[in-house]
C-alpha cells in the first residue's frame, strides 16, 4: 500500500510538520502568524483575543481553528471554542493572521467562509460573555447532573456574575472569563448537603468539604480574596 497516496497531510508531511507548513504558508502569502521559529509540535499562537490553536482531524482532511480565552494555562484552564475548519492551509493562516491582527468579526466572516462566528465570539469580542454561558448550561441535557447545583449558583445575586463552566464533572466559577489568572473556584457535590470546594491554580491548595447552608458564603468570600 502507498501510505503517500493516503496521506491526508501531503503538505505538512513534505514540510515536517504542521508548524513548519503553517509558517511556509504563511511566508508565501506575506501573512505574520506568530509562530515563534522554535514552534515544531502543536501550534499555539497567543492573541489579544484568546490564544488560537490548530489540530488537524484524524478522520478527513481538516484544520481546525480554536480560541482558548487569554491568560489560560493548563494549571488554571479558561474556556475553548472551535471557530471553524478548512481544508486549505493557505487560507487557514490567512484567517489565523486576520484573527491576530484583530479584524472584527464581521471582515472576518465576510473574509472567511469557513469561520463560524457566533453568539458567543461576539460576546467574547466585547467582553460579555456570562450572560450567554448561564442559560447554556442551565438547559443543557449533558450537564444535568450539575444542574441543582448551577441553579443554586445562579439564584445568588453575586455568584450569577461569575463565568461558569464545567470541569471534570464539578462547577468552575471564573471571576473573569477573558483572564485564565483570575481568581476561579472549583465546586464539586458530594450529595445534597455536602461539597468539596477547592481555590483554583492556588499552588498547596486543597479541597475543602462545606455544608450546604455555607456554601454560598464561603464561595463569595473565596472569589473576593485579594
Amino acid at each position: 500500500m502507498n501510505t503517500h497516496q493516503n496521506d491526508l497531510y501531503p503538505d505538512v508531511t513534505a514540510s515536517g510538520g504542521l508548524a513548519p507548513a503553517m509558517k511556509e504558508a504563511a511566508k508565501l502569502r506575506g501573512c505574520d502568524i506568530g509562530i515563534s521559529p522554535w514552534e515544531s509540535g502543536s501550534i499555539s499562537i497567543e492573541t489579544t483575543r484568546g490564544i488560537v490553536s490548530v489540530h488537524p482531524a484524524a478522520e478527513e482532511r481538516l484544520f481546525r481553528m480554536r480560541v482558548l480565552t487569554p491568560g489560560s494555562t493548563w494549571e488554571v484552564p479558561g474556556f475553548s471554542w472551535e471557530i471553524g475548519s478548512t481544508d486549505d492551509l493557505g487560507l487557514l493562516v490567512e484567517a489565523v493572521a486576520a484573527w491576530r491582527e484583530g479584524m472584527p468579526l464581521d471582515g472576518l466572516k465576510a473574509r472567511f467562509e469557513f469561520l463560524e462566528l457566533g453568539e458567543f465570539a461576539r460576546a467574547i469580542e466585547i467582553g460579555e460573555p456570562t450572560s450567554l454561558q448561564w442559560p447554556g448550561l442551565l438547559s443543557s441535557d449533558f450537564h444535568r447532573r450539575q444542574g441543582n447545583l448551577l441553579r443554586r449558583l445562579h439564584a445568588d445575586g453575586v455568584l450569577r456574575n461569575m463565568f461558569p463552566s464545567i470541569t471534570h464533572g464539578a462547577v468552575r466559577l471564573h471571576t473573569d472569563p477573558l483572564d485564565g489568572t483570575s481568581r476561579q473556584v472549583l465546586v464539586h457535590e458530594l450529595d445534597g448537603d455536602l461539597y468539596e470546594v477547592i481555590l483554583a491554580g492556588i499552588p498547596g491548595a486543597a479541597w475543602v468539604e462545606v455544608a450546604t447552608g455555607d456554601l454560598i458564603a464561603y464561595l463569595r468570600a473565596a472569589l473576593n480574596k485579594q
